[in-house]
């Protein structure tokens, strides 16, 4: 009897169970990559059990593949929020490169996901068949973005929508992923509150700059730069 209420107890809330495992399973991932990560350490987080875990998602590529599907799933939700359609083309833009840069700052665990899977060359991916499907009704709506800016005199050029967002992802994705780097080559904090402003005056310039055909704004006025250094003189025998 003990037995049947444990199993009716999960039972009965069988979506927020599967959540919970998703979501203890995305932390686990992105912490340690497919190959370091633990179903047991899961199924802890989760308040769950091996057999709570099977059932609900499956095995451990099953549960590894679910989670990259709700990785897609959410940005992509959050990206039809911004309602772009209604906005003047460059500001549009603007909203898109400000959300997709602010949500991987937001969503450190996405851009690692991002990393393993692409580590194994998309092995995980490939099976898919809803991330495919969510992407094209985004890209429509960036390519009706940069058609309507073209129309109105705003931009220039019709850009592929899809070279477009993978250079602006990039703009993002590059920097913070190699954050710890770039800070000590360059010896600056590129973590801290103003970088990250100035990051993303940056690219919002660029694109634009690249879209409109003018010139890029001088946003960097005021900063002291040190001086260049000069190499030494060569000497001759």
């Amino acid at each position: 009897m003990a037995k049947r209420k444990r199993v009716l107890k999960w039972q009965r809330d069988p979506e927020g169970m599967r959540l919970r495992i998703l979501e203890a399973a995305k932390q686990e991932f992105a912490a340690h990559g497919i190959g370091g990560a633990r179903v047991d350490r899961i199924a802890q987080k989760a308040g769950a059990n091996k057999r709570m875990l099977y059932y609900h998602v499956g095995n451990k590529e099953d549960l590894y593949l679910a989670v990259l599907e709700g990785a897609y799933e959410k940005i992509r939700a959050e990206e039809r929020e911004l309602d772009l359609e209604h906005l003047d083309p460059p500001q549009a833009i603007e909203r898109l490169i400000d959300f997709t840069w602010n949500y991987f700052i937001r969503n450190p665990e996405f851009l690692a996901l991002l990393n393993t899977e692409n580590l194994a060359q998309a092995k995980h991916l490939k099976r898919s068949t809803r991330v495919k499907l969510m992407h094209s009704p985004f890209v429509e709506m960036i390519r009706d973005v940069v058609q309507r800016g073209v129309k109105s005199g705003d931009f220039r050029v019709a850009v592929d929508p899809v070279q477009l967002y993978i250079s602006i992802a990039a703009l993002g994705f590059f920097y913070l992923s190699n954050s710890a780097t770039l800070s000590v080559i360059f010896g600056r904090d590129l973590l801290g509150k103003e970088a990250k402003d100035e990051r993303l005056q940056h690219m919002v310039g660029l694109v634009l700059a690249a879209l409109t055909g003018e010139a890029m704004p001088s946003f960097e006025r005021g900063r002291e730069f040190p001086e260049k250094v000069q190499p030494p003189e060569r000497r001759t025998a």
